[in-house]
């Protein structure tokens, strides 16, 4: 059977049976998708990471629906029904849904109305009047009357012989599943507001009177119908076909005249085709219809929840990658107002070295002893930067900033997202981390470090609540853990990680490192000293060969015992580095960033039996700037003077700010007002956009026009096309109720200006704020607003 799945698997993915057994191997053997991904090019066939995690979902699924299989047929072979044709029909299910179509007839049920009426004695009446409708039913129905058996009349008789029918019917899995899939293709989520929820429920308006083609509802729309639903606010059906039927049309529908189709059900005027077409209608509304209105509900769940935790991990992605600002002393301040603002100051390696409450702003309004205090820290700890949370009172705290960088001339300051900081100041970990620090001063120790290196301070937080998903509090648990564990493991194996200044949660997102490992290794860190190399890594308890052999090239040792120990090259490839020192007559000092010398090697001169091409190839790009950092190149955003409220904004405007978030219908992109603006899909580019991230990512900076702003409620929208003009084309960009012209009315202009970005500054809230006209309709169909 590991053959099928390897070969069905390697057919999606349009790659080689052999290339996928070799990774299922390493997978089963302990690998993790980055280690194969990175240094085992060869074995694979250069699958990269996207491939292998494709692999890794699919094996996880086919596995699922083997074990299943399996289960189905064990079943069904006690019972003592299982045949050649039922065995063949359960080998070729390639779905779980097609297995459990097939399984239904065998499945351990309780008694039905079906199984009482066949105990009755009523199947060959069932029978008949399937088989020959040239009978009369209420005539062939007489001669099964009998009162001992609980059939009292010919009207029971008949119930209990349609009930048959009907489970026959239903239990047909090819039928099921022709109809299930035609449901799909021409069924509509039909949306309608609760008798007197209207008031309660005003922010799922757009959802009082809705209508949707199935295949068109985008996953923010789903989960925005469900969660009205769940809030029991809305009331949601499936419609089976694209357009309502004149409620007097007494014909059979599409589906009834399938079904009638396939038990050879036809009006041909006989006695019993009028009860057999009535036996065919009752399957449909009481069974079918039922049965696929939840199977289709659940679907339609798992697309918007995939979706969903796509855009999530996606965003993660972007700002766990986001630059750092690199090891310079950082002044982090967590603006407050009655409870003052909360000061640290952390240097280069992010310790701590100062802390301090100011109160600037009112009530307390002690503005110039503020700025003393930290103008004091400044001087004292050579900071260079600060970093404000985006919190309550920022753009104040930002404005006290800003008159110490016009004093020092070193300083920059930059506004940075204060998402899930408070989460980790209450954490074990933060208690651990910094037992002698109160709950609120941790908070802005949280935000300087994570100006100096985002993906190191992020990673002690729950993905969950860095907030840059979209509806993620409406997806399952296991999906988007799933999901969000993947892609920060990933980000922090592409980047690398110092061994000697890594934390414990950072430690244990590296490749083949367990929380008791990342525990062992700072014990022993902290018991011994910085690691010398990376082979002192094996005195650490509990770190064995496999252990090594997946973290080794991914923990970095800067000022060791060998340079190469800072690179990604893995320990097992040094002896390639030496073949290359052989060949050069370099010394490894003279080799490493000697780009020229470097570009004249081919790497076919140092294949092995071990080492191919491919790895080579990442030596010598390593070899040419060691322990390179894939992130950007760290910049800032400069929010304008005098635009601190959404009152001081004016149409027309070209500002910069920074994108906080991305969603399937546009991008939400902080200019420095507390409240974050939409730039639509529609409004992201000159060009058809289908997809948001094809144009910005979360993190980056860039320059945006004031389209339109609501005040009362909150609304700003915004475009990167910045020859576009404020009130022209209103319905432009309009998201329709069937998703279409999502992209509608866009019009040519200058390619927005985009650069690489820092830590955004504000995250999406559960209720984020949005623009008014065109793009607050499109915004309030995504559930957001009222």
């Amino acid at each position: 059977m590991q053959n099928v799945i390897v070969g069905k698997i390697a057919e999606e993915l349009g790659v080689a049976p052999w290339q996928v057994q070799a990774a299922v191997e390493l997978l089963d053997g302990g690998a993790t998708v980055p280690f194969v991904a990175r240094y085992r090019k060869e074995v694979t066939g250069t699958l990269d990471d996207t491939a292998l995690r494709t692999l890794e979902d699919r094996l996880h699924y086919l596995r699922e629906l083997e074990d299943r299989r399996g289960a189905i047929v064990e079943s069904i072979r006690g019972q003592g029904k299982l045949d050649d044709a039922v065995a063949l029909r359960i080998a070729t299910a390639d779905t779980k849904a097609r297995l459990e179509d097939i399984y239904l007839p065998y499945k351990p049920k309780r008694r039905t109305k079906a199984q009482i009426a066949r105990e009755a004695g009523l199947q060959p009446l069932a029978d008949q009047l399937l088989g020959s409708p040239e009978q009369d039913p209420q005539q062939t129905a007489r001669s099964f009357v009998d009162v001992e058996k609980g059939i009292d009349d010919v009207a029971l008789a008949l119930g209990g012989a349609r009930a048959i029918l009907v489970e026959q019917f239903g239990e047909d899995a090819d039928l099921v599943g022709e109809l299930r899939e035609k449901m799909w293709r021409q069924g509509r989520m039909v949306s309608a507001v609760r008798s007197g929820k209207e008031t309660d429920g005003a922010k799922f308006a757009d959802y009082f009177d809705f209508a949707e083609a199935l295949q068109k509802v985008p996953s923010h729309r789903a989960l925005a119908m469900l969660r009205g639903e769940n809030e029991d606010i809305l009331s949601l059906t499936l419609s089976p076909e694209a357009a309502d039927r004149d409620p007097l049309d007494t014909s059979p529908n599409e589906y009834e005249r399938r079904i009638a189709a396939r038990f050879k059900i036809s009006d041909q005027g006989r006695p019993g085709d009028a009860w057999l077409r009535e036996t065919v209608r009752w399957a449909w509304r009481t069974k079918f219809l039922v049965s696929l209105g939840v199977d289709l509900r659940m679907r339609l769940r798992q697309a918007a929840e995939a979706s969903a935790a796509t855009v999530f991990a996606e965003n993660l992605r972007d700002l766990l990658l986001a630059a750092p600002a690199g090891g310079r002393t950082t002044l982090g301040l967590d603006p407050g107002l009655r409870t003052g603002t909360k000061v640290a100051v952390v240097d280069g390696t992010g310790k701590v070295v100062a802390i301090d409450t100011i109160y600037p702003h009112q009530p307390h309004n002690k503005w110039e002893q503020s700025k003393a205090t930290l103008q004091k820290l400044i001087t004292t700890h050579h900071i260079e930067l600060i970093a404000i949370g985006n919190g309550t009172a920022s753009r104040e705290t930002d404005k006290l900033a800003a008159e110490l960088v016009a004093a020092n001339r070193q300083l920059s300051k930059i506004v940075v997202s204060e998402a899930g900081a408070s989460v980790y100041s209450a954490s074990a970990y933060a208690s651990a981390e910094l037992p002698d620090l109160d709950v609120s001063i941790r908070g802005a120790v949280s935000i300087a470090r994570r100006l100096q290196d985002p993906l190191a301070e992020l990673v002690k937080i729950d993905p969950k609540s860095i907030g840059v998903g979209q509806y993620q509090h409406d997806i399952s648990e296991g999906i988007l853990a799933r999901s969000l564990n993947n892609v920060v493991e990933d980000c922090v194996n592409a980047v690398g990680v110092d061994v000697n200044t890594a934390s414990v949660p950072l430690l244990t997102r590296v490749s083949g490192i367990t929380t008791t490992l990342a525990e062992n290794i700072v014990s022993h860190r902290d018991s011994n000293g910085p690691f010398a190399s990376r082979k002192a890594l094996k005195d650490v308890p509990r770190l064995g060969a496999k252990a090594y052999e997946q973290c080794a090239g991914f923990l970095r040792i800067s000022g060791g015992q060998d340079v190469l120990d800072r690179s990604s090259v893995h320990p097992e490839a040094y002896p390639v580095v030496r073949k290359i020192l052989r060949a050069t007559g370099q010394q490894l000092e003279t080799l490493i960033g000697n780009v020229a010398l470097l570009h004249t090697l081919r790497p076919e001169q140092f294949v092995d039996d071990t080492f191919g091409v491919p790895t080579i190839t990442d030596i010598l790009a390593e070899l040419e700037k060691p322990g390179r950092d894939p992130r950007p190149e760290f910049t800032t955003a400069t929010f304008a003077e005098g635009v601190e409220k959404i009152s001081d904004l004016r149409p027309g405007m070209v500002l910069e700010g920074v994108v906080t978030n991305v969603a399937a219908f546009g991008a939400f992109i902080d200019i420095g007002v507390h409240q974050d603006g939409l730039a639509h899909v529609s409004a992201l580019s000159e060009k058809f956009v289908s997809d948001p991230r094809e144009v910005v990512k979360s993190g980056q900076v860039v320059r945006v026009k004031v389209m339109e702003i609501d005040p009362e409620r909150k609304r700003i929208a915004l475009t990167l096309r910045l020859t576009d003009e404020p009130g022209a084309g209103k319905g432009a960009g309009r998201e329709g109720r069937g998703g279409a012209g999502r992209n509608a009315g866009a019009r040519g202009g200058a390619k927005p200006e985009v650069r690489a970005g820092q830590i955004p500054r504000g995250t999406a809230p559960a209720a984020p704020p949005a623009p008014g006209g065109a793009l607050a309709d499109a915004l309030k169909r995504a559930g957001f607003g009222k």
